[in-house]
């Protein structure tokens, strides 16, 4: 296979098809259900997979079949199945539900406007993960245009991976016979350390929330009249989020949010450090004078990757700023998304949260932390060796250096479901999310380089992927992790 052709044939694709595919997609406010309610309403999402099913069906593959499912009260799902040779199974997972807008764009920046900067695509989704149906069928498309040989490959894109992809499991149990047992699965929803070689997800956090509210009057009060007497509900709030993090430090209390870090992670993301240096923390756009939790470049990976950490992603209660009056407001309620380390038990983490924010209330507070969110994290299975040598030389072919792995610190609930269902599955998790593309942020962007070189790399896997499973290497217990990280295979 001809790896300089087969780039030009991807490459060719991204230029001609795929960035202006994007540009469409990019200007739907197609929001997942958690941030748009009357989505079936609106119809952001009927047209967005209009666009996505539309290119799938014109392009030129034979023997191709595309479905668009959606079971009563779901979420619509794409589901792209394509013959190939042999009796195995590639899955490929993607996503084309949205973020919400968040506020701080840039002023010629907008979240349902996309713009194209030199080789940045800017805009709420092409990265996250509007490309994958695109980049999933030009890798097929390119190893077709050479003549080279793959397994049947099936695409799945879903609708609700931004709440947590509740309605997946009832997608992959009406198609559980149509899909088969996939011994590799191919999932681009994720990050990279830099742009300049291929990154392998090895780990992801589970997510743990909700809303936490604290009332204390049936409506505001004259805040001369009340305080001092009447307790803020906002004190309040604050003396519960200081039952489950340290204020000072960050680091949450409960012990029961911890596991033991596994020995191979640890020295993981001391070569992740080595590897980026500063950019394990410059990538983000500090203030002046801002500094990290940490100056331990290991310990800020291991914060992000394994252990939890809380952020209230949202407020409610409070006035704006120009509305404010002197009130003592009867209630506040905020957002809370814990993140929680790959292993851990989603419910235990919910229901120890829940447990310690609602007992014994200050002053007799109406207090209630209403679950969310509880989504499993996931751990990577020990890697084969042909799919670490694969996945290393398709770095240096189409990259340059070698790959390079870490665990990522968001959440996709689809890899622990799939994980679970397939067990001796290899999984391949990658993505476009690097430096600075600020995913669910303002001014979020897709890399189109490395878009390119993604596409590229998958090619080259699903292609090796076939003279593995022809050799009966594709299934069975695999290389340990660590070897294949830190070993002959030149992973990191």
């Amino acid at each position: 296979m001809n790896s300089d052709k087969l780039y030009d044939f991807v490459s060719g694709m991204w230029d001609e098809q795929i960035v202006p595919q994007l540009i469409e997609y990019i200007k739907i406010p197609n929001k997942s259900p958690m941030f748009d309610a009357q989505w079936q309403e609106h119809g952001y999402m009927k047209e967005a997979m209009d666009l996505l099913e539309t290119w799938v069906r014109a392009q030129k593959i034979s023997g191709m079949t595309v479905e668009r499912i959606q079971l009563p009260n779901r979420t619509p799902l794409l589901f792209i199945d394509i013959p190939g040779k042999g009796d195995d199974v590639v899955l490929l997972y993607g996503h084309m539900d949205k973020q919400p807008e968040m506020i701080g764009w840039a002023p010629d920046l907008a979240p349902w406007k996309p713009v194209v900067a030199g080789d940045k695509l800017y805009g709420r989704g092409g990265a996250d993960d509007g490309y994958a149906t695109y980049a999933s069928l030009a890798a097929i498309m390119a190893l077709h245009d050479r003549g080279v040989d793959h397994s049947r490959c099936v695409v799945l894109i879903e609708g609700c991976e931004e709440s947590g992809s509740y309605d997946l499991p009832f997608y992959i149990g009406h198609l559980a016979a149509r899909i088969g047992s996939p011994s590799l699965v191919v999932c681009l929803d994720s990050g990279c350390g830099n742009y300049d070689q291929l990154w392998l997800t090895t780990s992801l956090r589970g997510l743990a929330g909700g809303t936490l509210r604290v009332k204390v009057l049936e409506e505001g009060v004259h805040s001369g009249d009340a305080s001092g007497i009447v307790p803020s509900s906002f004190r309040i709030l604050r003396q519960l989020l200081d039952r489950i993090e340290d204020p000072v430090s960050g680091k949450l209390r409960p012990e029961l949010l911890y596991v033991d870090i596994p020995g191979e992670r640890i020295e993981q993301a001391k070569e992740v450090a080595n590897v980026l240096g500063a950019h394990v923390y410059d990538k983000f756009p500090w203030l002046p004078g801002m500094k990290p939790m940490d100056s331990d470049l290991t310990e800020l990976v291991l914060n992000r990757t394994w252990r939890p950490a809380v952020s209230v992603t949202g407020i409610d209660g409070m006035p704006a700023l120009e509305d404010a009056g002197n009130v003592l407001r009867p209630q506040t309620a905020v957002k809370l998304s814990i993140r929680i380390p790959p292993t851990l038990d989603p419910v235990v983490a919910s229901n120890t949260l829940k447990q310690i924010l609602e007992k014994d209330p200050p002053y007799g507070a109406k207090i209630e932390f209403d679950v969310e969110k509880s989504s499993m994290g996931w751990a990577a299975p020990s890697l084969k060796h042909w799919l670490a040598d694969s996945i290393d030389t398709a770095s240096r072919e189409y990259f340059g250096p070698k790959s390079a792995a870490m665990g990522e610190g968001g959440t996709i609930p689809f890899m622990g479901m799939l994980q679970e269902r397939f067990p001796e599955a290899q999984f391949m998790v990658t993505g476009l999310l690097g430096p600075k593309s600020n995913a669910h942020g303002p001014n979020e962007f897709l890399h189109i380089p490395t878009g390119k070189k993604v596409t590229a790399v998958v090619a080259k896997v699903i292609a090796d992927h076939y003279r593995a499973s022809e050799k009966g290497l594709t299934r069975g217990v695999g290389v340990h992790e660590g070897q294949a990280q830190f070993g002959e295979h030149g992973c990191c």
